[in-house]
């Protein structure tokens, strides 16, 4: 089993997030997920997060206890939920927007400037997508075929070649961080 939060401030896509990574798994992907989401009394700009639990088999508690996977979109979403992120979790940042304290245990950490990504595609509002992508490509916890699969539904319609190319961005980029570690391991 494996525990997911997604966090960021509102009206950044956190919420979608954990709806298009739960469609995929479950839909596409053969395994089982369940999702719960919060967020402040202000709505947007303020924390919000969407928690995935994901497994091989039927999820029977559908909270998150011990999250080994937070993506933080936001300073303050980070600084709310990295205390829970397990001690060999993997912390994933946006790197314009986080600014990381010292870690604590064998945290794996992976940045990406996804808002800047999104920015160079033409809208900021894929950055949600690209990070996506990223989280997608440094996790391998479900397949990019299976995350695209689930964007028609859950992206507007007129927005869906937008958040391909935002998502394929942030795998790519993803891939690339992944093949520099393996090099770098081999030295």
């Amino acid at each position: 089993m494996t525990e997911i939060r997604f966090s960021g401030f509102g009206g950044q896509g956190i919420i979608r997030c954990g709806l298009i990574t739960g469609k995929a798994l479950s839909l596409f992907d053969n395994k089982y997920a369940t999702m719960t989401q919060s967020f402040g009394p202000e709505a947007r700009g303020s924390a919000c997060s969407s928690q995935l639990v994901v497994s091989e088999d039927r999820v029977l508690y559908p909270y998150i206890t011990d999250p080994e996977i937070l993506v933080s979109m936001s300073q303050e979403a980070y600084e709310k939920y990295e205390q829970e992120l397990r001690d060999d979790g993997i912390l994933i940042i946006d790197r314009d927007l986080v600014k990381l304290k010292p870690p604590g245990g064998k945290i794996k950490t992976y940045s990406i400037p996804s808002t800047r990504f999104a920015e160079e595609l033409g809208n900021r509002i894929t950055a949600n997508l690209v990070m996506l992508g990223f989280f997608t490509a440094v996790t391998q916890i479900v397949s990019s075929e299976a995350m695209k699969k689930a964007l028609p539904g859950l992206v507007p319609g007129r927005f869906l070649d937008l958040n391909i190319k935002a998502f394929d961005k942030g795998y790519k980029y993803g891939k690339k961080i992944l093949n520099e570690e393996k090099k770098n391991s081999k030295k």
